[in-house]
């Protein structure tokens, strides 16, 4: 059996919970760096889907650019690159932060393929044991099942545009605006009705019909279960403390 299917849910959200909190509270770029790394290695361990991580990381690149625009004109810091007239436009310190900010969005992407290594079924049943109430483990099972869906239908709609012959890219920016909201009205509709189905489909098979809920399926953590928690929180809490101190 690999690694992904001995492991408990449980213990992956705790290593994605520690990643992800060292991404928030660390504001050093190498740290962050050796962050990203050890999601990335963890990730491949648990045969994670990387390639749709890589490919959200890729459009959030501009990002870095309008952040390090944004932090060199009103908080600039380092040495300025570019300047119009006596405002630095682009400076060390704002391509530095920009930086920062894209490898924090990476940790967050890389570690959702963690996640992503469990079935729905055994997340929502691992936040139940955790004395979740079952109606949020239920929402987060449907938020994870319903964000790849949306993802398809702007892909599909935005390819019958092209198919179209028009070309976002060439279009001015009022116009490109005009025809986004175009996009989003089908799209939410879209989702809004395929929320009405499932509160129909919830309510016909009596969901919360009892105050107490059972299940066949039970998760037991095993010794490389509590192993892999214990060193997740002591290596994450140490680098907080050395990295504050």
């Amino acid at each position: 059996m690999t690694a992904a299917k001995t492991l408990d849910p449980r213990t992956k959200l705790i290593m994605v919970l520690c990643l992800s909190s060292l991404a928030v509270f660390i504001q050093d770029i190498y740290v962050l760096g050796g962050v990203l790394l050890a999601s990335f290695v963890i990730s491949v361990i648990l045969k994670g889907d990387l390639f749709p991580a890589f490919k959200q990381v890729k459009r959030l690149l501009l990002l870095i650019v309008i952040i390090a625009v944004i932090q060199s004109l009103f908080a600039p810091a380092g040495k300025t690159i570019i300047t119009i007239g006596t405002f630095p436009l682009l400076t060390t310190g704002g391509l530095i932060r920009g930086a920062e900010f894209i490898l924090r969005m990476a940790v967050i992407v890389v570690s959702a393929t963690i996640v992503a290594t469990s079935s729905s079924r055994e997340t929502v049943q691992g936040l139940v044991q955790w004395k979740i109430p079952y109606e949020i483990a239920f929402m987060v099972s449907v938020g994870i099942r319903f964000l790849p869906m949306l993802t398809e239908e702007i892909r599909n709609v935005m390819l019958a545009i092209q198919l179209r012959g028009v070309e976002l890219d060439k279009i001015p920016f009022r116009k490109k605006l005009k025809i986004y909201s175009y996009i989003l009205t089908p799209i939410v509709v879209g989702t809004v009705i395929r929320a009405q189905k499932l509160a129909t489909a919830m309510e016909t098979r009596a969901f919360r019909a009892y105050p107490r809920r059972t299940s066949y399926m039970t998760l037991k953590m095993a010794l490389p279960d509590y192993a892999i928690i214990s060193f997740s929180i002591l290596v994450s809490a140490s680098v907080v403390v050395v990295y504050y101190m």
